[in-house]
């Protein structure tokens, strides 16, 4: 299949090199029975990829229809995850009251496709290695391999190397899986393709609600293509429907761009991290996002207290505004309160850059104390709640969970 017919069959949209690339990768070695490591950010089609290769290989007709068995590791609690992956056997555990197949064995003959591979588990990781070089598998509460004929897709979002250089997934399952890579390019590398891909959601939401599709001034397509777009092709597609379905005006200028593109440069905020933005090709690891996610959360809380602050000052002094020297004063015109010295503008142009001293303190730590002092911040500010902590810091709680025994945090 040749790549302009791949791509109308699967409904990609796109010029760009590097999709291209990864494109003809994924048709070339489909029908091969390679394990393979896909990688790049959220939301730039991981999935779709696992289906090209699934449906490109003579595993697309395995038994009983489900040849393709798409397993979120993420998404799976740590203590069941083993039971879900290779199954179980009756009375393996409390409440293990028949025997149940795993995804691997559901998946015999056919193709498993492990996304989020980078949230395993140390200890599943070690397993997982034993299926891929023996091909059995051993459900809990059983002594007996069971051979099975699987072929393996793995994607993560993290940045692999640097989980195997710090010791947060195997080398050696790394190497197994990773036989062969393609890689998917984040849409801030795509720059040519988002009007191509806005029109398209435009175009698909035009249809399905029967009104005029969208359009895009000259300089609106500018700022489309200049905007970061974190979460990449599912951002783009929600906020093109957005403005679809919202704007009465069928001509996307730039004015009403800016009602719907909310990401804030880190340059104009006070920084935990050095305030670069993401390097092509680098991948966005759950330090990166935490640490993120305390910074706006920080910028907020310090906002909001000197909103209160200003507030209680006004409320003090203006008693104070209405008399001077024993004569009235212009209430009309009150004298301003100075600003609190613990918050001060630097900048001077349109848009003004806070420090305080707090942020400078946390800028000459390490990278790792200031990791563990987000962890502690947002345990106590959620009272211990894990779940609470870990939906502030946006990652998964089972990261958070592991960054507890790597840091050695106590949850009381």
């Amino acid at each position: 299949m040749d790549i302009q017919s791949l791509k109308l069959r699967y409904d990609i949209i796109g010029n760009d090199p590097k999709l291209l690339l990864a494109l003809n990768k994924a048709i070339q070695v489909a029908p091969t029975d390679l394990s393979i490591l896909i990688t790049g950010e959220s939301g730039v089609g991981k999935d779709v990829f696992s289906r090209i290769i699934h449906e490109n290989s003579t595993r697309k007709h395995a038994r009983g229809g489900r040849g393709l068995i798409s397993v979120n590791c993420g998404a799976i609690p740590e203590g069941t995850i083993e039971s879900e992956l290779f199954g179980h056997v009756k009375g393996a555990f409390t409440g293990a009251d028949r025997s149940r197949k795993g995804y691997f064995e559901e998946a015999d003959g056919g193709t498993i496709f492990l996304d989020e591979i980078g949230e395993l588990p140390l200890a599943m990781q070690v397993k997982l290695l034993r299926v891929l070089e023996n091909g059995e598998i051993i459900p809990v509460g059983s002594s007996t391999a069971q051979k099975i004929n699987v072929r393996v897709v793995a994607a993560t979002n993290v940045d692999i190397v640097e989980a195997v250089r710090t010791g947060r997934f195997r080398e050696d399952l790394y190497y197994r899986l990773n036989q062969i890579s393609i890689y998917l390019p984040p849409l801030r590398e795509r720059k040519d393709d988002v009007p191509l891909l806005f029109r398209k959601f435009s175009s698909d939401v035009a249809e399905k609600y029967h009104m005029p599709p969208i359009v895009l001034t000259d300089a609106a397509k500018r700022v489309m293509m200049d905007y970061p777009w974190y979460g990449n092709i599912r951002e783009l597609k929600n906020i093109t429907e957005q403005i679809a379905v919202v704007e009465t005006e069928r001509t996307i200028t730039p004015e009403i761009l800016q009602n719907y593109l909310s990401y804030v440069p880190t340059e104009k905020m006070p920084a935990l991290v050095d305030g670069s933005q993401p390097s092509g090709g680098s991948q966005i690891t759950d330090r990166e996002l935490l640490l993120k996610a305390l910074t706006m959360g920080q910028m907020i809380n310090e906002m909001r207290s000197e909103i209160n602050d200003l507030r209680q000052m006004v409320s003090q002094m203006s008693g104070q505004w209405s008399v001077v020297g024993g004569q009235s004063a212009d209430v009309s015109h009150p004298a301003p309160p100075s600003l609190p010295t613990n918050h001060w503008p630097l900048a001077t142009g349109e848009e003004e850059e806070f420090v305080t001293p707090e942020v400078i303190e946390d800028e000459s730590l390490g990278l790792e104390d200031r990791e563990r002092k987000a962890i502690v911040r947002a345990l106590e500010q959620n009272r211990g709640n894990r779940k609470g902590a870990a939906a502030d810091l946006h990652i998964s709680e089972r990261t958070l969970y592991r960054k507890l025994k790597e840091y050695n945090i106590s949850e009381s």
